[in-house]
């Protein structure tokens, strides 16, 4: 892997970067650098502590170092206690030992070797060569053969060397080499250790030594002043270099020019320049040395530099290679090429065929890997003409930019709405289809780009923008072997280089072409066809008229049976499924007559599909639901009040919209699935059991309604009722034959019989299709998301607030994202009695009497109980000392009331759901800027400057937007409202104009991105996030949302943050425990909140535990290392890491740094006493339990979810502790690199472990990380927060009292405050609920919001009742909220027939909550309650049965 310019990155890219900072050998190395001291240099090795006192010939280590510090394995120990000592003279042979270590170029050993035979004989070469695997053994010790290797070494050379340990390990050892030091596009760690003669890269005492003056002026001339263009100017500098200090006099010049020679050399690689680098090394090392016979070792002449294009374009038949992409067409499309081809026998994909450009490593090329050839053939084999332009690898946007174009982009051009960079040269660039990058990384810099990851994503993506074609990445894999990804999937630093870096360009569609197997690269054939179906899919979509194009739409109904079809999280789905057809309409699609009939809407297509989901109709077969849904139609015209009523619209509401469905045998769907995948399914799925969706022949059905060429269906469920996520937790697992049957028919080219769609859309957050068994990350012929997908486009339209599970359907559903605005948030405000209590207070500290006070009393305290203030407003007297308690302490009380109703009232929410393709109101973007800036800006100057936008978006006004604003205010409204502008903050006003365009550019970029990608074009990248969190950068949406490196967790700002939350959790814990520490703390790590934290969770982690972040030079996360328990100043609390199944195949390497350091801290040389780590490893140690310092626990591998929100949601459990240990069950796999075998890293089944740490749990910590997804908005968080909760109590012991110790739940809302805030709030689990309950569930204002929503809000309702019954069941939910619960939502005459009529399942649901809470003894309430809700469970039951038995 070519990972150039790490070395001369530096992150300024000065001239002087090149030349990295190292300590004077003679000098101490402290080689830590953590986030707090900015003031270190970033430069210099990295690990814990670890300090060594270097000379030329010597290593000695301090006392810390020879401590456990790094590991459990002692990583060092070989050198720091065995082979530190100086090496004699006389051990060392008379040949010339050299050290070569390939690093991430381990493909190449066998050429190093090669070569290194072919020196000359008086070069007297001893050459060892070492792969990266080879320095360091299983258990992280350095290896023995490769410590004695370079104790002898007169010589070193190594190469992308970037693994963190393994240059820990290089770093140690390094001192010992006697000659020169050459480290080639390394860690800048390593790079600090080039030596060559006088020539050094270390430090000169107030800067960089670097180069001669003469030198630097040479180098100044290098660069292209294009600061993206930077990197590949350097790489110039260091291939034109030797010749160029030719001319320039003096030692240490003549050294830099050897270093330079020998780096050219490398550079250009292949048999004989490798062969010429070991010579010049050597004869240099001899001559100075005056060893060997120096008359015939001067006389060895060098061999010529064979010299490769820095880049070039590339064929199996083309016998040199072609200077640019034009060149190269010319000859492929030529009468010669097609000569050639029938000589050779090789098959030509049609002149006509898609062209594709693949750029490939150079390195590659020149060391005549195989894969690059046979990728080429396959590429042709299957009908694309490949246009492969080889690169260094920091040139893949100059190639994009200069050489490559597409007839979007011309038509741009010649329209006069693209203007090209003036480097682009027509004479020499071509028109492609699409980009395929093998290179990984940022388009911009490739592995140096890496370095500040996303700074030239703006370069890249207007780029990317410009050619408008599909961009992807994929490649085999050169950090693992193809059995290593079969079993466990893309693992660490090979997912950031796949998948993490590139997503921040907008690339989509990766696929995993190969990988190592010893230490060769391999293509896995059946792959490399799988990128090229994939290719083909946008490719012909593309060049297929909009008249023409098949689409499909997938809405979701799961679970069943409760009113979910067409429902999707913060999304209207009725009304945007509505708006995409129509716009779809006016881009020339065939959307049958539904645009153009003002009676069709989108409800009537919901509620249609919605009978085609009903049971007893799937029964009857496809044949029958026509009839089904005008039998429905015709109800609702006779004023059928069980049936939508926009199914009384002519001809129902459809729009002419008609049933297309299928009956399928499991011998036809055989046919299409093929032999392989249907055994499985067969295999899995018993005649007796075949799931869902089969009609009463056994057959499965697969339907949906056709508008004109779009045809919009429900995807399938993914289990079985009764066990509805079944597929989710056995590995082994299909997808049910009903599944697969309806992908497959969606898919089929319809002369075969299939609906033959060419792209699919997902619309709304979220499906199922990507979580699907197969691999974690980088799917395989046996993932069923690649399977069923095949090559099909599919656009996902995704909540833009969600990056983390985004992540999922964009990698393992091949999802091209596009992402939609959460809806407005409103503010809680006070209603009802919490509005009287208000009234009372306020009332009480107006009057004046002592006897009106008095009076006043009795009232609120009355007021307060039954609003279940008490609970969360501590009273300090009970009702009988009302009367005799001191007006101080009453009036404090009354403060503290007035201060949490303040703190209700402002409370936000998000009121209501989006929908894609409506304009933003101006209410609504009242509501986004009012809840951005809190009172930062009053609701006038909102009003106005909405006002203002409005008025300036009429004209073309010149001014600047905020000039605008006052000229407007000046002109049209009045000096009043001027002087009120005037006096606000102009920042504050600019910023507030912007995120207004933002907000307006989100209503139609959201449409016009699903449009543009369903045109088989590029969708712009953006981060993921919401706009209180992560401000503007998120907006506008419609964008292919990504989320963040991982390498780079966590940020300066989560880690003061989560370090401030953790101390504050200590805090009060100890408040509440007489001053005791807990011992453990369970702290969930989830991918969403990690993503949107930038790492919170994870610096919450390190803080409890004691220990914080290492970075290395460019900015990486490395290691945490443990602070010393003098400096923390309290024990070290144990964590039990709760790790959600996306950040734990996310995050991976975060995953192996936690193990690191709990294996470290377990292991310290400090007392139980002030480690209580290590107190409960000991523990487990005592009793014969393996890897007690296991700490990091999750589901199976592969599979996802705890299961108790699908126990809840069923109905189907005893009792509350029989939750928890459906949590411990599922949860019990330890992770981590202490796991696994043979190279494989993966879960290890370990309940003992875990059994230990829930019995010393004494708090659980969760992080919420917006106002979308609250505790009592989504069922996760009952089902692992909860759950857990509950599983821990479990194993507590009785008290005196009978009952076991209740375990606290610390509750952070991570969207409540800054990095910069003095205090992280930190509340009890039951304070956040009733906070919710009251500001969201309970409160009219959100109730009305949501019901005007029609069926998908109703379903909101349902599922937040579902989740109280979760809450109550796990931890507690006081009485008040159920009673006012069933007073706003099933006893409010009027809300209850809304909700009947706008989704009777999700109404049925809302009741038998309740009843539920009741039986299960959640909810005490009187018996007349009871029986209205019983009698409305009643009618409703009927009518929900009523409509599903209609259709016999």
């Amino acid at each position: 892997m070519n990972t150039a310019a790490r070395f001369f990155v530096g992150l300024n890219l000065g001239v002087n970067a090149c030349w990295a900072f190292v300590p004077p050998a003679s000098m101490e190395i402290k080689t830590y650098h953590t986030l707090t001291d900015s003031s270190r240099k970033p430069f210099g090795s990295s690990f814990e502590k670890f300090q060594l006192e270097v000379s030329r010939s010597t290593l000695k280590s301090s006392s810390l170092a020879k401590k456990k510090l790094f590991g459990p394995s002692q990583l060092f120990a070989a050198v720091l206690d065995g082979t530190s000592s100086a090496v004699n003279e006389d051990d060392r042979s008379d040949s010339v030992n050299v050290v070569l270590v390939t690093g991430f170029e381990s493909f190449n050993r066998d050429l190093y070797e090669q070569a290194g035979a072919i020196v000359p004989v008086e070069c007297k070469l001893n050459l060892q060569v070492f792969a990266d695997s080879d320095i360091r053994t299983t258990n992280e010790g350095i290896n023995e053969n490769f410590a004695n290797a370079v104790k002898n070494a007169d010589a070193f050379i190594g190469s992308l060397i970037f693994d963190y340990d393994d240059v820990v390990a290089i770093s140690s050892m390094l001192p010992h080499v006697r000659g020169p030091r050459l480290i080639f596009e390394s860690a800048t760690e390593l790079m600090a250790f080039n030596r060559v003669g006088t020539f050094n890269m270390q430090s000169s005492g107030d800067g960089p030594s670097g180069p001669p003056p003469a030198v630097k002026s040479i180098l100044k001339k290098f660069s292209s002043g294009k600061e993206e263009d930077k990197i590949s100017g350097y790489l110039k500098m260091l291939k034109m270099g030797p010749d160029l200090l030719k001319f320039v006099p003096g030692e240490k010049a003549s050294d830099l020019r050897t270093w330079l020679e020998a780096y050219r050399y490398w550079n250009q690689g292949g048999m004989n320049n490798v062969k010429a680098m070991l010579q010049l090394i050597t004869q240099k090392w001899l001559l100075e040395n005056e060893n060997g016979d120096l008359e015939k070792v001067s006389s060895l002449e060098l061999p010529d530099l064979e010299i490769t294009p820095d880049v070039g374009l590339l064929h199996p038949l083309l016998s040199n290679y072609a200077a640019n992409p034009k060149s190269y067409v010319s000859w492929r499309l030529s009468s010669e090429c097609k000569e050639l081809a029938k000589q050779q026998k090789f098959k030509l994909a049609p002149n006509d065929a898609p062209r594709v450009a693949v750029l490939l490593y150079r390195k590659h090329v020149i060391t005549n890997q195989r894969y690059i050839q046979d990728l080429i053939r396959y590429f042709e084999l299957e009908g694309i003409v490949p246009i492969p332009v080889f690169i260094n690898g920091v040139e893949a946007h100059t190639i994009v930019r200069d050489w490559l174009t597409s007839q979007r982009e011309i038509d741009g051009v010649s329209k006069g709405v693209i203007s090209r960079d003036s480097t682009y040269k027509p004479n020499e660039a071509t028109s492609v289809d699409a980009i395929v990058s093998t290179i990984g990384f940022p388009l911009v810099g490739g592995p140096a780009g890496s370095m500040e990851a996303g700074r030239n994503v703006d370069v890249a993506s207007q780029l990317l923008k410009s050619m408008d074609v599909p961009y992807v990445v994929a490649s085999p894999l050169l950090l693992q072997s193809i059995p290593m990804w079969k079993s466990n999937g893309v693992l660490g630093l090979q997912s950031v280089v796949l998948y993490s870096l590139p997503e921040l360009d907008g690339a989509i569609d990766t696929v995993v072409l190969g990988g190592l197997v010893g230490d060769k690269i391999a293509l896995v054939p059946e792959r490399v066809r799988k990128l090229c179906s994939r290719l083909k899919g946008w490719i012909d979509i593309r060049k297929t008229p909009p008249s023409e194009r098949k689409v499909s739409i997938m809405i979701y109904g799961f679970p069943p049976n409760v009113g979910a079809v067409g429902t999707a999280a913060l999304l209207d789905v009725p009304n945007s499924l509505e708006n995409i057809l129509k716009r779809l309409h006016r881009e020339g699609y065939d959307v049958g007559d539904f645009a153009t009939n003002q009676d069709a809407c989108g409800e009537s297509l919901v509620a249609a599909l919605t009978i085609q989901c009903e049971n007893s109709v799937i029964a009857a077969g496809a044949d029958r639901m026509q009839c089904a849904i005008e039998q429905r139609m015709e109800r609702a015209r006779n004023g059928d009040k069980t049936v939508p009523e926009t199914l009384a619209r002519p001809g129902g509401g459809l729009g002419r919209a008609t049933v297309r469905g299928v009956d399928m045998s499991f011998d036809e769907l055989e046919k299409i699935l093929g032999k392989f995948m249907t055994k499985k399914v067969r295999r899995a799925w018993s005649e007796k059991e075949r799931g869902p969706g089969i009609n009463a022949k056994g057959e499965m059905v697969v339907s949906g309604l056709q508008v004109g060429n779009v045809w919009i269906t429900v995807q399938p469920l993914l289990g079985v009722e009764g066990d509805p996520m079944r597929l989710l937790f056995e590995r082994d697992l299909t997808p049910h034959p009903q599944y697969c049957a309806a992908y497959e028919w969606m898919r089929l080219p319809q002369e075969r019989g299939g609906v033959g769609t060419q792209a699919v859309i997902h619309l709304g957050m979220h499906g199922t299709v990507e979580w699907l068994p197969g691999q974690p990350l980088g799917n395989d012929r046996q993932s069923w998301s690649d399977e069923l997908l095949g090559g099909l486009p599919n656009i996902y339209i995704y909540a833009a607030n969600n990056p983390s599970e985004s992540i999922l359907a964009k990698r393992r559903g091949y999802g091209t994202i596009v992402s939609y605005n959460v809806p407005p948030y409103g503010r809680a405000g006070l209603y009802l009695e919490l509005a009287n209590l208000k009234d009372l207070v306020n009332e009480y500290r107006t009057v004046e009497s002592a006897n009106g006070r008095s009076d006043l009393k009795e009232a609120i305290f009355a007021t307060c109980e039954k609003c279940g203030i008490n609970s969360d407003v501590a009273v300090p007297f009970n009702l009988s000392e009302l009367s005799t308690i001191s007006i101080d302490v009453f009036d404090e009380w009354i403060a503290n009331i007035s201060n949490y109703l303040v703190e209700l009232e402002e409370r936000l929410f998000s009121s209501g759901l989006h929908t894609i393709g409506r304009e933003t109101s101006d209410e609504e973007l009242s509501s986004y800027l009012n809840a951005y800036f809190s009172n930062k800006l009053s609701e006038e100057e909102i009003k106005n400057a909405i006002t203002a936008w409005h008025q300036k978006e009429k004209t073309n006004h010149s001014h600047s937007f905020l000039s605008w604003i006052q000229d407007f205010a000046h002109n049209f409204m009045g000096d009043v409202i001027d002087s009120k502008l005037d006096a606000a903050d102009n920042s504050l006003l600019q910023e507030a104009t912007n995120i207004i365009e933002l907000l307006a550019r989100s209503s139609s970029e959201e449409m016009d991105s699903v449009v543009n990608a369903l045109d088989g074009g590029y969708v712009l990248p953006a981060p993921g996030g919401d706009l209180l969190r992560d401000g503007t950068s998120v907006l506008p949406t419609g964008r292919n949302i990504h989320a963040l490196d991982p390498y780079r967790m966590p940020s300066a700002g989560a880690w003061a943050r989560g370090e401030r939350a953790a101390n504050e959790i200590i805090r009060q814990h100890r408040e509440s425990n007489n001053g005791a520490f807990p011992e453990t703390c369970a702290v969930t790590l989830w991918g969403l909140d990690t993503i949107k934290t930038r790492g919170e969770s994870i610096a919450i982690v390190l803080s409890l535990v004691g220990a914080r972040p290492v970075k290395e030079g460019t900015g990486r996360t490395v290691c945490f290392e443990l602070i010393p328990l003098n400096e923390l100043g309290r024990p070290r609390i144990d964590v039990l890491a709760s790790l959600s199944g996306i950040f734990r195949d996310s995050f991976a390497n975060v995953v192996d740094l936690l193990d690191d350091m709990f294996e470290r801290a377990a292991f310290a040389d400090e007392s139980p006493d002030m480690n209580y780590i290590k107190k409960h490893t000991m523990d487990l140690e005592t009793s014969g339990t393996e890897r007690p310092a296991a700490r990091l626990f999750s589901n199976p591998p592969g599979d996802y979810g705890s299961m108790v929100n699908e126990v809840v949601g069923s109905g189907d459990w005893d009792n509350s502790d029989s939750l928890g240990e459906i949590w411990k069950g599922r949860n019990s796999y330890s992770y981590g690199r202490k796991e696994g075998g043979g190279g494989v890293r993966s879960g290890t089944w370990r309940p003992e472990v875990l059994d230990k740490l829930l019995s010393t749990t004494d708090r659980v910590v969760q992080e919420i990380d917006s106002i979308e997804y609250g505790l009592t908005d989504i069922q996760e968080y009952y089902a692992n927060t909860g759950a857990l909760k509950k599983a821990a109590e479990n194993r507590k012991e009785m008290d005196n009292t009978g009952r076991k110790k209740k375990v606290a739940i610390s509750v952070i809302e991570a969207f409540g405050g800054t990095s910069d805030s003095a205090e992280v709030p930190v509340k009890d689990v039951e304070d956040v609920l009733r906070m919710e309950y009251r500001s969201k569930l309970l409160n009219p204002k959100w109730r009305d919001a949501m019901i005007e929503q029609g069926s998908g809000g109703a379903y909101e309702v349902s599922q937040r009742m579902t989740a109280m019954v979760g809450w109550a069941a796990t931890s507690k939910v006081d009485n008040f909220v159920f009673d006012q619960a069933a007073e706003r939502y099933a006893l409010d005459e009027e809300v209850s027939k809304k909700l009947q009529k706008s989704n009777p399942e999700a109404f049925k649901n809302v009741v038998r909550r309740l009843l539920e809470a009741n039986g299960r003894g959640m909810w005490e309430t009187d018996e007349d309650t009871l029986e209205k809700l019983r009698n409305l469970y009643s009618d409703a039951d009927d009518l929900v049965e009523q409509i599903a038995s209609s259709f016999n």
